[in-house]
This record gives structure tokens, C-alpha cells and sequence, in this order.
């Protein structure tokens, strides 16, 4: 039954309390924002949500007491805050991580690469000039899955190598993948 509270009309919930794709199709489109667009992930980050392309009432009614918003205008209007969050090194942080266990399938550990490169090109694509690089990378690599140390890695090697990898150190304790990007991506250059 869906919810009869006018404050919450922007918003239906199926008898068994979840939402799922297609409605979250419909309220992307309620409040002008591509299913696709960062924002989606900062909000599900707000909403403390679970799983990728559904909201719980719980998690939905919990988040939109915690951003103050009880109708589309209002939540529209946080929208531009949600996206400065992402501004915030710590609070970046915090999103990145914890869109590795909202993308991943629940009975996995890690995140299947195509996941993982899609995930990757909406948080790092815009922001990390090697990211292009990486992704090609990936492509090609022997790689079918990231797990969370290599996903936590990935950030890190973003936010500290140089993007001509002259401080990447070959003795750190980066994962195997990082390493192996780094001769990949050497030998390139080298050609």
C-alpha cells in the first residue's frame, strides 16, 4: 500500500516496503536527476541504503528525516549540497568505500569488473587523470573481479601517485594489480 502521507507523495512504496528499478527510474525522473548521476550514489550514501536500484521505507524515511526533506522541491533543493559533499576528502572517502558494498552482489566478496569499472568511472573518471589509463588497463587485464583491499587501493594510488608514476614506490605495499597497472602502463610509454 502506498504511502498516503502528502509529505511523502513523491515517493511509493510497494506493499512489501521496497522499491525497486523501475520506480527508482520514475523518481530520478520526479526530481531531474540521470539514474546514473554521482548524486544517486551520495543519496543512497545519506540513506544509509543497502542495496544498488531499491530503497527500504526504513532507509527512505530514515534519510529524508536526516536531510530535512518531505517533498520533491526540498530534496531537488539538496541536491547541489549532496554533490559538494563529494568535495570533502574524508567524506569522499567514506562515499568510495561505501559503494563498494552497495554495487557489489551480496553473496559475493568482491565486485565483478565491469561493476568495478563502472563504479570506478562515476567516482574516480572525472577526477583522476590516470583513470583512462587504468581503465584500459583493466580491459585488458586477466582480472574478473576487484575485491576491497584492491578497490580501497585503488583511491589511495590515486590520490598520491603522481600521475607520471615517479613517486610510485615498487617496494610498497600497493596489491598486486596496482603493481602490475604501473609496468603495464610503463612499458607503454616506453614504446
Amino acid at each position: 500500500m502506498p504511502i498516503q502521507d502528502k509529505r511523502h507523495s513523491f515517493f511509493l512504496f510497494c506493499s512489501d516496503d521496497i522499491v525497486g528499478p523501475e520506480s527508482m527510474e520514475k523518481f530520478c525522473e520526479d526530481i531531474g536527476v540521470e539514474p546514473e548521476n554521482i548524486v544517486m550514489l551520495v543519496l543512497a550514501w545519506k540513506l544509509e541504503a543497502t542495496n544498488m536500484g531499491f530503497f527500504t521505507k526504513e532507509e527512505w524515511l530514515k534519510g529524508m528525516t536526516s536531510l530535512h526533506c518531505d517533498c520533491t522541491e526540498r530534496l531537488q533543493g539538496k541536491l547541489d549540497y549532496m554533490r559538494s559533499q563529494l568535495n570533502d576528502p574524508v567524506i569522499f572517502k567514506s562515499i568510495y568505500r561505501y559503494a563498494f558494498d552497495f554495487a557489489r552482489d551480496k553473496d559475493q566478496r568482491s565486485l565483478d569488473m565491469d561493476t568495478a569499472k563502472s563504479m570506478l568511472a562515476l567516482l574516480l573518471g572525472r577526477t583522476w587523470p590516470l583513470f583512462p589509463v587504468f581503465n584500459q588497463f583493466l580491459e585488458q587485464s586477466k582480472y574478473k573481479v576487484m575485491n576491497k583491499d584492491q578497490w580501497y587501493n585503488v583511491l589511495e594510488f590515486s590520490r598520491t601517485v603522481n600521475t607520471d608514476l615517479s613517486n610510485y614506490d615498487e617496494d610498497g605495499a600497493w596489491p598486486v594489480m596496482l603493481d602490475e597497472f604501473v609496468e603495464w602502463h610503463k612499458a607503454r610509454i616506453a614504446l
